[in-house]
C-alpha cells in the first residue's frame, strides 16, 4: 500500500490544489490511499472552498480510500469554540438542515493505522506503550503539545502527525518540510500560511520506506540531522 499525506492546509486553498496535483494521477491505482491529517479550515482565505475540495474527494473515490481525521481547529468548530463557525454555517438550507460541514466533521476519525504507521493529527499517548488506542484522550489525538521525538517504547510503529509546524520542532525558523527525528516521528505540518506550500509526504507500507513527494520526483526521507 501506498499512502499519501498531508496536514494543517488552514484554508489555503490554491496551495492544497499544489499538493494535491503531485498524487492526483495515483489515486486510480487501487493499491493508493490519501490520508489528510486535519486542521482544514481558519487562516486562508478559503475554508469552504477546502472542505468542498476534501469532502469531494471522498465522494468521488469513497472515505476509505480519502481518509481525512479530525484536527483540533475541526475539533473548535464542533465545540462552539470557534470564530469561524458563522462562516461555514452559511451553507444552512432554508428549511433549516443541519449544516453538511458540521454534520461531516462530526464524523471524521481520530487515527488511522495502515501496517506499521499511526497516522493523527498531533500525536498519540507514548506512555501507554501498545495500548495507546485506548490510553489516548481525543485531546491528545488532535491537541498534543509539544511534539514528542525520539523512539517510543513499548511499540514497534511510527507516527506521521502534523498540528506542530516543522520549523518550530527543528528550531529553524525557514524549515517548512518533513521532519523525520530519525526513529518513530514524522511531522509534516509546514506551516503553510508562513511557507505557501504543504508538504507531501508518502509512505510505503511494503518496504517500510517513507518519501518526500515533488515535482522532480519521490526522495527518501533521511533524519533531519542528516539532511541539514
Amino acid at each position: 500500500m501506498k499512502l499519501y499525506c498531508m496536514s494543517d492546509i488552514h484554508g489555503c486553498l490554491a496551495e492544497f490544489e499544489e499538493a494535491l496535483s503531485l498524487v492526483a494521477e495515483h489515486l486510480e491505482e487501487d493499491d493508493v490511499r490519501l490520508i489528510l491529517l486535519g486542521d482544514y479550515i481558519h487562516g486562508g482565505a478559503d475554508n469552504r472552498g477546502v472542505l468542498d475540495r476534501v469532502m469531494a474527494l471522498q465522494y468521488r473515490y469513497g472515505s476509505d480510500k480519502v481518509v481525512a481525521l479530525m484536527g483540533n481547529h475541526e475539533e473548535f468548530v464542533l465545540l462552539g469554540d470557534s470564530d469561524i463557525d458563522h462562516l461555514i454555517r452559511m451553507s444552512r438550507d432554508d428549511d433549516g438542515e443541519d449544516d453538511k460541514y458540521v454534520r461531516w466533521m462530526e464524523n471524521l476519525p481520530c487515527y488511522y493505522t495502515e501496517g506499521n504507521t499511526i497516522f493523527v493529527h498531533a500525536g498519540i499517548d507514548e506512555d501507554a506503550g501498545d495500548l495507546w488506542e485506548w490510553g489516548t484522550g481525543e485531546e491528545i489525538f488532535t491537541g498534543k503539545y509539544p511534539a514528542e521525538t525520539g523512539q517510543i517504547e513499548g511499540i514497534d510503529m511510527k507516527v506521521v502527525a502534523g498540528h506542530v509546524g516543522t520549523a518550530e520542532i527543528s528550531g529553524d525558523p525557514r524549515y517548512h518540510d518533513i521532519y523525520y527525528d530519525g526513529a518513530s516521528h514524522y511531522y509534516i505540518d509546514g506551516t503553510v500560511l508562513s511557507s505557501g506550500r504543504i508538504p507531501v509526504l508518502k509512505v510505503d507500507t511494503e518496504t517500510d520506506r517513507y518519501y518526500r513527494v515533488t515535482e522532480s520526483g519521490d526522495w527518501l526521507i533521511l533524519p533531519y540531522e542528516e539532511e541539514n
